[in-house]
């Protein structure tokens, strides 16, 4: 995409609300008849056609000190399994959404919204099968719609789950990404390694594709409702989700440092740590699969570049809910299902969703 893309982005923005829902069955492949779990008429064109904002499939990694084009604040998605440890950088994210990837025998996809501010990952083998995702060029409630090519159904990114084809109503199998800033990722984890910008295509990673849209907290470039005026429209908050209900969590609530919260979210014990000075916000059930309900505290401020809590059994824990040290060392907690995302994207995804401390 260059800066005609922009252009043209602007414009398919102007008229997409006014595209029939038959002109959008028959432009992206589907039939005109068939099922889907959103509201059809609200399924709107988001300008570039479907795989016009191409996904990578084959993605090279680069080591941390070669990732000269990020910096300190730019937000990333991070993922560790064992000593593979990766970063999906924001400012590449923004130009292709989906990233295919695989470590060992774990296909999986990261997917990421630059107009709702989501970022999730999701298990590429679906009912046994393994696929790819792309980018559907759909949206809903201003949210990326991927699809998946082994059926062509179609995935409602913050719904997880699909809304439309053969996979209709089969949920996706989301697993924990950590979103920080650079800058705290390098902190955590310098053995990191990196998206590289040697995508195949030629793009302007230090520049964002989409104007001001993160800065003006008034500019949508597609409608979404409903509109949820609690909080600011474009706050980023942390969304856990149960059962279709959701719970947010404010930045602002770990202002002062690292901050451990207990709560509970419709009868199960969570804990939520983060912080808004290192921007992060990370969540788990409390309950192990012994049946022990476990209680946390943040660790002391030396040990924060690995460890995040520990427990009242004297394990500590870093991001990804692993035990580094203990008589549970090696042990993981369970992640939430959650992420975060722009305020107003919960809002209409989620009408009346919670928001702690109010």
């Amino acid at each position: 995409m260059k800066a005609s893309f922009l252009i043209f982005l602007f414009f398919t923005a102007s008229i997409s609300v006014s595209c029939s829902s038959d002109d959008l069955s028959i432009n992206n492949g589907t039939e005109n008849n068939a099922e889907w779990d959103i509201p059809e008429n609200e399924v709107i064109e988001g300008g570039p056609g479907k795989d016009g904002i191409p996904a990578l499939t084959e993605p090279i990694f680069i080591a941390a000190d070669e990732a000269s084009f990020l910096s300190d604040g730019d937000l990333v998605l991070g993922y560790k399994d064992g000593s593979d440890i990766r970063a999906y950088p924001h400012p590449i994210l923004d130009w292709y959404e989906i990233v295919n990837d695989k470590v060992n025998d774990f296909a999986f996809s990261v997917n990421y919204c630059p107009l709702t501010g989501t970022g999730i990952g999701w298990d590429r083998r679906i009912n046994g099968v393994k696929t790819t995702f792309g980018v559907s060029g759909l949206l809903y409630n201003s949210n990326l719609i991927l699809y998946d090519r082994e059926t062509d159904s179609y995935w409602s990114q913050m719904l997880l789950k699909a809304v439309h084809g053969e996979l209709r109503e089969t949920e996706a199998q989301a697993f924990q990404l950590v979103e920080t800033t650079w800058g705290t990722w390098q902190l955590m984890y310098p053995d990191t390694k990196v998206l590289s910008t040697e995508t195949g295509y030629n793009r302007n990673y230090g520049f964002f594709p989409y104007s001001d849209y993160r800065e003006n907290h008034t500019f949508f470039l597609f409608p979404f409702t409903p509109v949820d005026e609690r909080l600011d429209a474009k706050e980023r908050v942390h969304g856990i989700i149960r059962e279709g209900i959701a719970k947010a969590y404010r930045q602002e609530t770990f202002a002062g440092g690292l901050t451990i919260v207990e709560d509970e979210f419709l009868g199960e014990p969570i804990v939520i740590a983060g912080s808004r000075d290192d921007n992060f916000i990370v969540s788990f059930k409390r309950v192990m699969p012994d049946g022990t309900v476990l209680n946390f505290n943040s660790v002391p401020a030396e040990s924060q570049k690995h460890e995040i809590m520990i427990d009242n059994e004297g394990n500590t824990w870093d991001v990804f809910g692993v035990a580094l040290s203990g008589p549970r060392k090696e042990q993981r907690l369970e992640p939430t299902t959650s992420y975060m995302g722009y305020w107003f994207a919960w809002g209409a995804f989620y009408p009346d969703l919670m928001i702690y401390g109010e």
